[in-house]
């Protein structure tokens, strides 16, 4: 949600769906950080997981190591301690996947890319191809960096989401 209210962005709008559809069920917790790398929540992680004991995580990583220009292999390496560390601890796990801008170039887009599609084979988890689906490219949807989107993509993205979401509950 970086550049929007936290009640705009859809992981808020997250929460109010589940307590419309499943009343006081589901408590949704929101460990992203702005700018955060797959390094970064690496780091966290293992307390998040002791913390709250999720039976659900989404991992949604990735692009900002792209933006940085980090190696595809380095970010697959992190994306899959992720995964591994979740599954150990016993939560489901769902992989959204990301792109990266063309300007990166063919070789780099498509390893970034195919990163998301073979973890999701190899740990047997989840995948939402594309989070950013219908969003990504529209310039009303984004913010003026053409990166993040708005607060009027949020529910979009939420409807990107929630299939999968709530097919893991």
């Amino acid at each position: 949600g970086s550049g929007v209210s936290v009640q705009q962005g859809w992981v808020y709008l997250l929460q109010k769906r589940l307590d419309q559809q499943y009343p006081k069920q589901h408590k949704v917790v929101n460990a992203s950080v702005s700018g955060e790398t797959t390094s970064g929540a690496l780091a966290r992680l293992p307390k998040l997981l002791q913390t709250h004991r999720p039976d659900l995580v989404v991992i949604e990583l990735g692009g900002n190591d792209g933006l940085r220009g980090q190696p595809p292999a380095q970010i697959q390496k992190n994306l899959a301690q992720l995964i591994q560390k979740s599954q150990q601890a016993k939560s489901k796990v769902i992989l959204f996947g990301m792109k990266i801008p063309p300007n990166y170039g063919k070789a780099y887009s498509q390893a970034f890319e195919n990163n998301y599609q073979m973890l999701s084979q190899q740990y047997k988890v989840k995948l939402l191809p594309f989070f950013m689906q219908g969003v990504a490219g529209h310039k009303n949807l984004m913010q003026q960096d053409q990166i993040h989107p708005n607060a009027k993509a949020q529910s979009i993205l939420l409807n990107n989401a929630y299939p999968l979401i709530k097919a893991s509950l």
